[in-house]
């Protein structure tokens, strides 16, 4: 069985990732992201999650109680639902993400595996009106799943056996009880199904799979059969080490891509660039990534240069780029043609600071320079990519008759030129470049880049 999918569903492009943005932020900003240019964003997790009035920490969106109702640290149901019609007013598609993998690591509280637990449900039926205009979806008064629903526990120790991935526990050590991972059975996908109507039904036009290599392709198929994929855009987060060949790829993300025609993270790009933009990393090999492997098909791909688990779990964090590369990586994943760009942010989840001792990915979602990157990808979106000029360290392509993009990775600023027949302007720095001779001759700055498009267009 082969998952199908709505592919006018996926015209919408640039996303925002707002990761640990309350449902009430995005509401207030809504106007404002799509003035940036963003076309969607994407929430984390919209289910009961554990909260309390002094925060959490971003994990615990992660271990789902119940999926019957939206209440976390993030808001509740009501709160979604403000944020729906706010950002249908400005024409904003709302992305959610969903965790069905597992649920929450309540071990430290109780022997049962019951969701919610009754303590929970005793909670709801005390504040019964309250909690009903919270309800997706069930009886609030009934457990969602009980200990017949999990599979038997144990942690994940080998993370290259299939067996271990789709049906072990993901824990933090041999002492750590970890994640209660669901049964792949007609009830719980029956409850997961309910779940994602709801959420349709609310207009939620995407879903993220998070943690999709957990997941069995058998159980992603039951899930996500025609009903469900239609008129969304749906991506699944498997995590790989690069793209063909490598073992990851291969145990996971090949098995997905050959199975369903869902969307999924880029990874082997994105490891493509990271590699790039080491100092003995190729430009080159950004001229064609996905003819050697490297690179998802574009209308397949998530393309980012970074995602959410990178500064925030140390496992990850050596693949955090230096500032100045990050922005040519963004250079890279929003002009060129392919895939649809996620850009992050976030609240300071991780404490990580640029050079100036700002936090790192708090603004950045509405820097100047994001905002021009943004405005190019928009302004060329669907046009043919042509590499002009590369070398080690520096890339010139067109996108058609409509833009020409350079980036420069050494520490010395570049000059290059190319045939051309109209004068242009970047639309970064706002400099203009005249022809000599049907010339366009382009200085690109050290660890920079240029984005030019037409001057008379």
């Amino acid at each position: 069985m082969s998952v199908q999918f709505d592919s006018s569903a996926c015209t919408s492009d640039v996303i925002l990732h707002a990761f640990d943005w309350p449902y009430s932020m995005v509401a207030q900003q809504a106007k404002y992201i799509v003035e940036l240019g963003y076309k969607t964003v994407l929430v984390s997790p919209p289910m009961k999650s554990l909260k309390n009035a002094n925060g959490t920490p971003w994990w615990q969106r992660y271990q789902p109680q119940d999926y019957r109702i939206i209440d976390n640290q993030l808001g509740n149901t009501l709160d979604f639902k403000q944020m729906m019609v706010e950002a249908n007013k400005w024409g904003l598609r709302i992305y959610v993400d969903v965790v069905f993998n597992h649920m929450a690591n309540e071990a430290y509280l109780r022997d049962d595996l019951e969701y919610p637990s009754q303590q929970e449900r005793q909670h709801y039926q005390s504040n019964e009106c309250f909690y009903e205009s919270l309800k997706l979806f069930g009886d609030l008064s009934e457990p969602l799943f009980t200990n017949k629903d999990f599979v038997d526990a144990f942690g994940i120790v080998d993370w290259q056996d299939k067996y271990q991935v789709q049906n072990g526990r993901i824990t933090g050590g041999p002492d750590d009880p970890g994640l209660p991972t669901l049964k792949e059975s007609d009830y719980v996908t029956a409850q997961q199904k309910n779940y994602l109507r709801a959420l349709k039904q609310l207009g939620v036009k995407g879903f993220r799979i998070d943690a999709a290599k957990h997941i069995s392709i058998e159980q992603i198929c039951k899930v996500w059969t025609p009903e469900i994929t239609e008129g969304v855009h749906i991506f699944g987060e498997i995590i790989t080490d690069g793209g063909a060949t490598k073992q990851e790829y291969e145990l996971f993300l090949k098995p997905y891509l050959s199975k369903t025609q869902l969307a999924a993270y880029d990874f082997p790009l994105f490891n493509t660039v990271f590699k790039a933009f080491q100092d003995k990393g190729r430009m080159s090999s950004l001229s064609d990534p996905y003819s050697l492997g490297e690179a998802l098909r574009r209308k397949r791909a998530i393309t980012f240069a970074i995602t959410h688990d990178i500064p925030n779990n140390d496992a990850f964090k050596g693949l955090i780029m230096p500032e100045e590369y990050e922005w040519l990586a963004y250079c890279y994943v929003l002009c060129r043609d392919g895939g649809v760009p996620l850009v992050y942010t976030d609240l300071n989840t991780s404490g990580i600071q640029t050079h100036t001792g700002q936090p790192r990915w708090v603004n950045s979602w509405q820097d100047p320079r994001m905002k021009s990157l943004i405005a190019f990808h928009n302004r060329v979106h669907g046009s043919r990519m042509l590499v002009l000029e590369v070398s080690d360290e520096h890339l010139v392509f067109q996108r058609g008759e409509l833009g020409v993009v350079a980036i420069n990775k050494s520490d010395k600023p570049k000059l290059v030129t190319t045939q051309w027949s109209y004068p242009m302007r970047d639309i970064a720095s706002g400099l203009e470049y005249t022809l000599q001779d049907e010339e366009l001759n382009i200085t690109i700055p050290a660890k920079g880049y240029v984005c030019l498009v037409r001057s008379d267009g």
